[in-house]
Order: structure tokens, then C-alpha cells, then sequence
């Protein structure tokens, strides 16, 4: 008998590989000699490096600008002549060294990563857009990729969003060749009521006079690099990196988790599984949204192989869980009510949850 596990990340708690290890070892506490194949997943959020690299692709760290133009240590996975770039490595929040800067993060980092891995000699870049720090419509990872916005008196825009209120022109002479593939799970527009700003700004500390702000820069950032593409879903992806990606760089947007589920190779480790084992920190409405569990599932369905889901809580209902192809979920907060608990266990706890699942669906 083979389980494949394939969760993704308990975020704040453990990575997706420490996920799949506890489930492993729990489904083998409760049914010895159970084959157990792990392929921790990401749906293009952070996380998704981690992802690849568990599937054999190999860890490069190179040095990127950070939202506010600091340098840090980022890194990217490669295989082949195929990267994957974690827009979260480089432009993420928690890269931010101290308060948090709406109008003036940038996606610069991101650039300077994707620009390591072209010069190394990648051909294909599978982009991985969410947890950015910035709203700056793409325009700092499009600098670093060669390109160069300017005002109306020929100056270069200085890094951010609300800088993007004065860009007069966009030279792309010098632009890199890359070929890109947004691995994306949300659908908003770069701009309106559904937008980069409006939606995810007050996430990246922006006050309602930010926002404003912002999503007027927007608006005209559009108007110059291409309004057609504005409207887009996943336009307003990462505070706008998705809108550049298609509208400069002619990058392809595919949902997340379809992206990196066919990169991390799931369909040859479903081979001969009895069960799929998915997850993720909260199972709540996002999760039905395109995330990794609904994926996972909805992939095992596909092969007619049952799934189930572990996580930290769930809040989804039985008839939310099987619309979403879960035919049960486990969570921590079954065995311990404790939140602060749970996080802080979250690896004993997933491995005693682990051993009901092997009772209920593998037998004795």
C-alpha cells in the first residue's frame, strides 16, 4: 500500500517538508511497512523554493535587493535550464527590516534574482508571485531586468509605487529575454475597487490615503506600459508584479498550484497511491480559492484516488470539504485546543494525528 503526502506549509509553524516528515511518520506508527512517498508542495507563495528544492531541484543563493533597496541573501531553484523565482525571497514583508513601506517597496529583488538565473543560463523561469512587501506594479523587477522608466524631464523614477504617478516613458531597449511563467492564485486587476491597492495595500501598511494614492499611480503606470493587460485576472498579482510579467516580459499566467504540481512532477509520484494526504496551516475559505490542498485534490480526484487533508484548524464544513474533492480533514485542534499549543507542537501533534488517519483509511 502507498500514501503520497503532499501538503503544503503550516505558515508560522512548519515548512511543508516538516509537514510531509510528521505525516510519514505518524502513517508508519499506525500501519507499519505502509510505503509513504513525501512531495511537499507550494501553490506560488512562499514556500515554493523549499517546494522544488524537496523535489530535486538544487538551492542557488545570490544577493538581491530587499523592498527597500537593502541587499539580502535570496535564492532560487534550478533543474535544468528551468528556474523557480519566489517573488516572497527577495520583495517579501518579512524581508522589510523594520516598519512597513507601501509607497516606496520594490520589486527590485525579484528582478535581481530572475537576472541571476537568465545569466546562469536559464531559459525558462516559473515565477511564483504572493507574500510581497510592495505595490510598485512591477516596475523595480523590471528596472533590475534592464529597463527604464523615466519622467517627463528624463529622470529616473526613484523605487515604489506612488513614484509610478510621475513615469513619463518605459525604454525597454535593454530589456532581458526571459521566459516567464506566473505560478498565480488570485484573479484581481492592477487597479479599482478589486486592485493591487485597494485589496492588498492595508496588508502592506498602507493607510486609506495610501491607498488612494497608490491606486491612482497604478492607473497611470497602465496607461503607459500597457492598458490592455490591466484588467487581466492576476493583473494586480504581488502589488502589480503579474501586470509587468504580462505586459513587458509576455509572461504566461497559470494557477499556482497546476503550475507547481506539474513542475514537482505529481502525476508519476500518484503511481500506484491508495491515498493522497494534503494540507495546510487553516482549511478555510481560501483553501476552496485555488490553493495547494484544493489542488492536490482535485488532481487525486482526477485519478480516482481518495484524499485527505491535515491542517492546523479547519473551518470548512463536510460539504465544503467534499465539493473541494477532501473526503475527511484532521486538525490539530482536535487534539489540542490550544492554538498556542498547536503551533508551537506542531510536529508531535501532526504525527499523533497521522495515526487515526492510518486507521481510518488503511486498516490494520
Amino acid at each position: 500500500m502507498k500514501v503520497l503526502v503532499a501538503p503544503d506549509k503550516f505558515k508560522g509553524s512548519l515548512t511543508a517538508a516538516e509537514v510531509a516528515s510528521a505525516v510519514a511518520a505518524g502513517l508508519a506508527d499506525g500501519h507499519p511497512g505502509v510505503a509513504v512517498q513525501a512531495l511537499p508542495v507550494a501553490d506560488g507563495g512562499d514556500g515554493t523554493v523549499d517546494a522544488a528544492v524537496a523535489a530535486g531541484f538544487e538551492r542557488v543563493r545570490v544577493p538581491a535587493r530587499g523592498p527597500t533597496g537593502a541587499l539580502v541573501m535570496a535564492s532560487y531553484a534550478v533543474r535544468g535550464d528551468t528556474a523557480v523565482v519566489e517573488l516572497a525571497e527577495a520583495s517579501g514583508l518579512h524581508r522589510l527590516p523594520g516598519p512597513l513601506s507601501p509607497l516606496t517597496a520594490t520589486s527590485a529583488g525579484t528582478g535581481d534574482v530572475i537576472a541571476a538565473a537568465v545569466a546562469a543560463g536559464c531559459r525558462r523561469i516559473v515565477l511564483g508571485v504572493g507574500g510581497s512587501a510592495c505595490t510598485d506594479g512591477g516596475a523595480g523587477m523590471l528596472t533590475a531586468l534592464g529597463a527604464r522608466l523615466s519622467d517627463a524631464a528624463g529622470r529616473e523614477l526613484p523605487f515604489g509605487g506612488a513614484a509610478l504617478a510621475q513615469v513619463a516613458s518605459l525604454d525597454v531597449a535593454e530589456l532581458s529575454e526571459v521566459d516567464i511563467e506566473l505560478a498565480c492564485d488570485v484573479d484581481n486587476p492592477l487597479y479599482g475597487p478589486r486592485g493591487a491597492a485597494f485589496v492588498y495595500g492595508p496588508q502592506k501598511g498602507a493607510s486609506p490615503e495610501d491607498v488612494k494614492t497608490l491606486d491612482a499611480a497604478l492607473r497611470h503606470w497602465a496607461s503607459v506600459a500597457g492598458p490592455e493587460f490591466a484588467s487581466r485576472p492576476g493583473a494586480g498579482a504581488a502589488g502589480g508584479v503579474g501586470f509587468a510579467a504580462m505586459a513587458v516580459l509576455g509572461a504566461r499566467m497559470r494557477p499556482g498550484i497546476a503550475l507547481l504540481l506539474d513542475l514537482l512532477g505529481f502525476e508519476s509520484a500518484l503511481a500506484g497511491a491508495s491515498l493522497v494526504v494534503t494540507g495546510e496551516g487553516s482549511l478555510d475559505r481560501q483553501t476552496l480559492s485555488g490553493k495547494a490542498p484544493a489542488g492536490v485534490a482535485r488532481a487525486a480526484a482526477a485519478a480516482g484516488i481518495p484524499c485527505v487533508a491535515v491542517s492546523g484548524r479547519c473551518l470548512l464544513s463536510p460539504a465544503e470539504l467534499a465539493e473541494a474533492g477532501i473526503s475527511a480533514a484532521y486538525a490539530l485542534t482536535d487534539l489540542e485546543p490550544d492554538p498556542a499549543r498547536c503551533m508551537a507542537e506542531a510536529a508531535p501533534l501532526l504525527r499523533r494525528l497521522s495515526r487515526h488517519i492510518a486507521t481510518d483509511h488503511l486498516g490494520r
